[in-house]
């Protein structure tokens, strides 16, 4: 529990802060709020986990801090205004303007970018997603059926680009003639952009030497944690808009959730949970999946908010279930 303390306090801040700005009306509100990223990113926490265990403590300490900037102001405040700020072509301070005064015209501006917004955080995400299925080097599956076929594909030279493209053009191919080239242009880029992160993340990852080598492990995945984050924020940003148009508390009930969410990687790191439960991997993975896919449909389609909440904790649960069937099964085996 540890952990959570900081977390804890940073939310009672934030209650503080939404009652100070908009009173009690606002208080409620920053509360679902947080409850809602809290529910939307337990598949984040596993994920963030698996890279977060290969860094020290101190790049663990810089993503729950120096991170939480980024997270909080950068992707809950400034990238909507960015967004809109692109869509309509108004300077970053009008937006901002707009944002504070006019609450409701900035909310139809940013629900107007979902299009894009959809297609950029889903490719990127599914990206994540086939990285991990298809990767040939990896031993343990969770369904076996499937997984260990999918790594046999995995062999092929850029087959997750080849396959993200194909999903991208089908969904590209369910929307409007006139929306057509912003999701494909939106999705191109999510896709760049993972294969850019990830390759610069491979590439400053390379030890120099000892000492060396281990700082840049952690430069590198704090870096590549950082968009793995953005991506997953973007649909409980956009969700957040159905429940309040006011940045400012947007901001503090979703930032506050995603500081639960970074303790919660953290607690897994530091207690081993990854190692004990074999498929608490595999389970945020396919969650991730799921989510990617999900997205890239509400970009033509309206999909449940509570169906999107409820993929993660779903899969996780069954990663669990599976793992701790696992554990039993090796404690029968081994002798005593």
């Amino acid at each position: 529990m540890n952990h959570f303390i900081t977390s804890t306090l940073l939310w009672i801040g934030a209650l503080g802060a939404a009652f100070v700005w908009a009173g009690w009306p606002a208080v409620l509100t920053c509360f679902l709020l947080t409850l809602m990223e809290v529910s939307f990113s337990f598949d984040n926490a596993v994920v963030n986990a698996t890279v977060l265990k290969h860094m020290d403590t101190k790049w663990q300490n810089r993503f729950l801090t120096w991170g939480m900037l980024v997270a909080v102001f950068g992707m809950r405040f400034l990238f909507p205004i960015l967004v809109v700020a692109f869509a309509t072509g108004l300077s970053v301070a009008d937006v901002t303007g707009l944002a504070l005064h006019h609450p409701a015209e900035y909310t139809n501006h940013v629900l107007a970018s979902h299009v894009q917004i959809g297609a950029f955080g889903g490719m990127f995400l599914l990206m994540v997603f086939l990285h991990f299925i298809l990767d040939e080097h990896k031993k343990i599956h969770w369904i076996e059926m499937i997984e260990s076929k999918l790594v046999q594909l995995g062999k092929l030279e850029a087959i997750e680009v080849v396959v993200a493209l194909i999903v991208l053009l089908i969904a590209d191919a369910c929307l409007d003639a006139d929306q057509q080239l912003h999701a494909l242009m939106a999705g191109i880029v999510g896709i760049i952009l993972y294969v850019l992160v990830s390759g610069i993340s491979a590439l400053i990852s390379q030890p120099a030497g000892a000492v060396r080598g281990k700082i840049y492990s952690g430069m590198a995945g704090f870096i590549y944690l950082q968009f793995l984050d953005a991506s997953f924020s973007l649909d409980g940003v956009i969700g957040a808009f159905a429940i309040s148009k006011d940045i400012v508390i947007i901001m503090l009930g979703l930032g506050a959730g995603a500081m639960y969410v970074r303790s919660l990687t953290v607690s897994l790191v530091r207690q081993g949970t990854l190692d004990k439960y074999k498929y608490l991997e595999h389970g945020a993975h396919y969650g991730i999946g799921v989510l990617a896919v999900i997205m890239l449909i509400t970009i033509s389609h309206p999909v449940p908010e509570m169906i999107t909440g409820l993929v993660g904790v779903v899969f996780i649960g069954l990663a669990l279930f599976s793992s701790v069937r696992l554990n039993r099964k090796r404690r029968v085996v081994t002798p005593h």
